[in-house]
């Protein structure tokens, strides 16, 4: 398990289709990647029904494990490119992260790209 230096998940919930933006804000803004989860649920913005049937849009969960000193940063660039300032595009918000288990390459120095 990886104790050193304090790290952030960087949880965001954003409308099916909308996780490439935040992958990629968020790289550029210094994050080594993230996961993308599916999922289903509406906000306060989002009543839709058929037929008197309730639908729930499909949404993308994205987690980014981050340094804590890049955590503003890349949160204020995934705020922005996955216009979240707008109402019903989303959500993101920080969890501290008090262990992680599998994530080498973030105090090892581990490049994610391949050898060659």
């Amino acid at each position: 398990m990886i104790h050193e230096g304090q790290k952030n998940l960087i949880v965001t919930i954003v409308k099916k289709g909308w996780s490439e933006r935040v992958i990629q804000a968020s790289r550029k803004a210094g994050a080594s990647g993230g996961t993308i989860m599916m999922g289903r649920g509406t906000g306060i913005h989002e009543t839709q029904s058929v037929f008197g049937i309730p639908i729930e849009p499909e949404k993308e969960i994205i987690l980014t494990v981050v340094e804590m000193e890049q955590t503003d940063t890349i949160l204020s660039a995934i705020e922005s490119a996955a216009e979240l300032d707008t109402p019903g595009m989303g959500i993101a918000f920080v969890i501290s992260l008090e262990k992680i288990a599998g994530r080498v390459h973030m105090t090892h120095g581990f490049s994610n790209k391949s050898k060659e």
